[in-house]
């Protein structure tokens, strides 16, 4: 296996190549327009100086009534609405439910905060007003991410009970980054060192994509960033966390899924076997994605939680 994914994934210098490398995404996922069922909309920011394209995915057929909002991954750097289209569209087949997927602005271009504000300010505007997502309730409204997007996704979660924001009341996060440090002289993670030399990710790529994400050493060791590092986890939604077999970021997802379930929180862990990083990309019939959404879809048939009215009132289990 590491003999084939080092012939087919030449080593890239993410700080010198990530504009080749979205070149090449938004190539390989260029798409007939009528091939999926999607329209686009827009979300004012903040602070009124941009709007945020959202992608919404319609389902063959739609069997849940949740909206599943999704951050992308590459690095906080690479990805965007564009590259992501087929596999949210085949998230969207593969669960029935509709996936709105957030195009949130990318680094080093918009380095740290600006993505997460991004991600924050749709997550607040759905969460507030769950009709223009089309549904009803706002514990409709479940997070996800995949790598830097799970990473995202888990940081929206912890910024929005800081605000005392209700937040959303599950969140899947698959294979996310959630600690800063990924040299295997000093990573305490021992999957660093197993898998990141020779498989699809490695730690000198994650590295890079940090600096460009953070370039304040400093800051990278932020909860903002680094969600592992956070005091109190306590109030968190109910989390699946999906982890591969062969990913350098495997063992820190799951000490976060871990460090959620010691603060209270509901959450499942499960290992995807032989999956490699990124395998939510991979096409429909691989064994990887099927094994993650049946996990998934079990995940979503179970009833939501109450949704709290504060931050301090979250309810969960252990």
């Amino acid at each position: 296996m590491r003999a084939l994914v080092s012939l087919f994934s030449p080593r890239l210098n993410m700080r010198e190549d990530y504009p080749k490398v979205r070149r090449f995404q938004r190539r390989l996922a260029a798409r007939p327009v009528s091939r999926y069922r999607v329209f686009d909309r827009q979300v004012l920011s903040e602070d009124g100086t941009h709007r945020i394209p959202v992608r919404v995915f319609q389902p063959k057929e739609q069997r849940r009534d949740e909206v599943l909002l999704f951050f992308h991954g590459g690095g906080w750097v690479t990805g965007d609405i564009e590259s992501y289209t087929p596999a949210c569209a085949a998230m969207a087949d593969l669960t029935g439910c509709v996936v709105a997927s957030v195009d949130y602005r990318l680094a080093p271009e918009h380095p740290f905060p600006a993505g997460l504000d991004d991600c924050v300010r749709v997550a607040r505007v759905l969460l507030d007003d769950p009709q223009r997502a089309g549904i009803a309730r706002a514990d409709q409204i479940v997070l996800v991410g995949d790598s830097a997007g799970g990473n995202l996704a888990a940081v929206v979660s912890l910024q929005l009970r800081a605000m005392g924001h209700p937040g959303a009341t599950r969140q899947v996060l698959l294979y996310p980054v959630t600690h800063w440090d990924h040299d295997p002289e000093t990573s305490p993670f021992p999957s660093v060192r197993a898998h990141g030399e020779d498989y699809r990710l490695t730690n000198t790529e994650v590295q890079d994509y940090l600096e460009l994400y953070v370039p304040d050493p400093v800051e990278r060791r932020s909860p903002l960033v680094a969600p592992l590092m956070a005091e109190d986890l306590t109030g968190q939604p109910d989390t699946l966390m999906i982890t591969a077999e062969f990913d350098l970021l495997r063992d820190e997802a799951e000490a976060y899924a871990s460090a959620l379930k010691a603060a209270g929180n509901t959450v499942r862990v499960h290992r995807v076997p032989g999956a490699l990083h990124g395998f939510i990309a991979l096409p429909r019939f691989s064994r990887a994605l099927r094994d993650a959404y049946e996990v998934v879809n079990d995940f979503l048939d179970q009833d939501p939680p109450a949704r709290a009215s504060s931050a301090g009132g979250a309810e969960s289990a252990a």
